[in-house]
């Protein structure tokens, strides 16, 4: 009756249009996962934790005409990721630079530092700020990274720092093998960097642009995109039909949008901090700049009267802090055992008649690169793909193995991809069959360091719900969790990559990962525990560790 009249008919058909429309530019969400439970989360291992309760606070949305429309779970859950990793704030006011913290001026003592210690005890560090006045400091924000080492058995572990928002700083470290144990805390970031760096997440998520190039025939053109773009100008909508990720750049002045054919990093910008803000991100003043003991610096551990394998004989437990340490240069776990892959016919064997998926940025090419070259049966296939960006494509024919890498989609701070291989993790996850000769490792974190925590979060939960799905239909495909890394930085990598940004990543990551089948590769304990300097990229005795872990779990020693 509705489409009875040719008036009605054309009503119909506008109603329509406008609805198709409307999908077109908003593309469909989704918007339940009843499957995981938002307060089903761990304790963060080896963070910096906050004393003070965090209250829930109106946040300005990262981008005026995109929001997100979230069911009553995400929202919920969103708040209590934010609330988790929300940072302590310094006193209302203005604070000059002679105010903020100096590390040379500061100190740490170790707390009974000529007591009985074996191994399994806990040490405490007291670390005490001052300003460069030499003034004590009143209150906290400070971000600190602490380990304990034997140079001489390249062993090492992280610590857990707890701010106590007065100015002082207790470091607690479990001793975990016998013998001259020295305690190192560095300065990444002064409390007064870390808010210039939060007002930069908010309020300059452009301060990283990118580009696509548009080509049709011989005639080419080139335009700025981003997860938001400013402005009036007319934009081509990217956003991915499945998951909702937006992506938008302006439209190119003759061609269609239909003609991108590549997707590039276009550069960093400039000028971003006033000369005030420029001198809280000093290389060698105020960027992790070590904080010496006015006291011992180490202490003697005894070894235990009597092996107890019983922390190592237990399942995986990501509360566990540390989660691991170094001892001859070998990675040993405190939640999973793990073998020692040092022959490549052992690698070999554990990956025979496996497809092996690698999702990520450049960290996870890494575990690809290394697995190249370390076999020799696995052959890399040439893909005609551009260097350093994929995809890539290893084949052992002899023991039936394939070895692949794919980059995650935009935002990548990649050289050209190529539009047809942008790809996101969750829709490539939705394509694997899965089972019980599939192995799939994922990280994903340094490319949205410069942008709202939430943009970040929608990523991830559209990751997670993909997983879910996956590990129903094939509950015995194996899924791995690498995580985030420390690397050096200065005062310009600092506003971009800083740790304090990786960390903040981080500790979204292993909450919103946890309480699902899939295990962690702890790449942030494994960097932040070494001996050598800190890298994005780390060396290749730190990567073989990893790729160690991560072989641990494809296969198990048998205990």
């Amino acid at each position: 009756q509705f489409l009875g009249s040719f008036s009605d008919k054309r009503l119909f058909f506008i109603v329509f249009c406008l609805i198709a429309v409307s999908n077109n530019i908003f593309p469909p969400q989704h918007l339940d996962d009843d499957t995981v439970s938002g307060s089903n989360w761990i304790t963060e291992n080896n963070v910096q934790h906050s004393l003070s309760q965090t209250t829930k606070t109106t946040r300005k949305p990262y981008c005026g005409y995109k929001q997100q429309t979230l069911s009553k779970r995400e929202q919920a859950e969103q708040e209590s990721l934010l609330a988790a990793i929300q940072w302590p704030k310094p006193p209302d006011g203005k604070i000059a630079f002679v105010q903020s913290t100096d590390p040379a001026r500061s100190d740490f003592v170790i707390v009974k530092p000529r007591g009985f210690f074996k191994v399994g005890d806990q040490l405490e560090v007291l670390v005490r700020m001052k300003d460069f006045q030499g003034k004590p400091k009143q209150y906290g924000g400070d971000y600190l990274q602490a380990r304990i080492h034997s140079p001489l058995l390249k062993a090492g572990a992280t610590g857990r720092i707890v701010d106590c928002h007065n100015g002082l700083y207790k470091v607690f470290f479990t001793l975990l093998w016998p013998g001259e144990v020295e305690v190192s805390v560095s300065l990444v970031h002064p409390s007064e960097a870390i808010q210039v760096l939060l007002r930069l997440r908010e309020e300059r998520p452009d301060r990283v642009y990118f580009k696509s190039s548009f080509k049709s025939g011989r005639y080419s053109e080139t335009t700025e995109c981003n997860v938001c773009l400013p402005g009036d100008l007319p934009v081509c909508n990217f956003t991915d039909l499945y998951t909702g990720e937006p992506w938008f750049c302006y439209k190119p002045r003759k061609l269609s949008c239909a003609s991108r054919i590549s997707h590039a990093k276009g550069g960093y910008l400039k000028g971003l901090l006033t000369q005030e803000e420029s001198l809280f991100f000093q290389s060698d003043v105020n960027i992790k700049r070590p904080i010496l003991s006015s006291g011992p610096d180490s202490v003697i551990v005894n070894p235990k009267a009597f092996t107890d394998s019983s922390s190592m004989d237990r399942a995986e437990d990501t509360t566990v802090s540390p989660s691991g340490y170094y001892y001859e240069d070998q990675w040993r776990s405190r939640t999973h055992w793990i073998h020692h892959f040092n022959k490549s016919d052992d690698v070999t064997k554990c990956l025979q008649g496996k497809v092996i998926h690698l999702f990520g940025d450049s960290t996870i090419r890494q575990w690809f690169e290394y697995l190249t070259e370390f076999v020799p049966d696995l052959v890399e296939f040439n893909l005609g793909s551009p260097k350093n960006v994929g995809p890539f494509m290893s084949v052992d024919l002899k023991h039936n193995i394939l070895l692949k890498f794919r980059c995650h989609g935009p935002p990548i701070r990649f050289s050209t991809v190529f539009s047809s291989e942008l790809r996101y993790i969750a829709n490539e996850l939705n394509g694997i069959v899965g089972g019980r000769n599939t192995v799939i490792a994922i990280t994903i974190w340094s490319h949205f360091s410069t942008f709202p925590v939430e943009v970040y979060i929608r990523r991830l939960r559209n990751i997670r719900r993909s997983i879910i799905q996956l590990l129903d239909r094939s509950p015995k495909t194996l899924v791995i969790i690498r995580t985030a890394n420390v690397q050096e930085l200065g005062p310009e990598v600092s506003l971009f990559n800083s740790d304090w940004y990786s960390f903040q990543l981080d500790s979204v990551m292993r909450k919103m990962f946890s309480g699902i089948a899939v295990h962690f590769v702890d790449a942030w304990e494994m960097s932040l525990a070494h001996y050598l300097p800190h890298n994005l990229h780390p060396k290749e005795v730190i990567v073989k560790n990893q790729i160690d872990a991560f072989l641990s779990y494809v296969c198990p020693l048998q205990t």
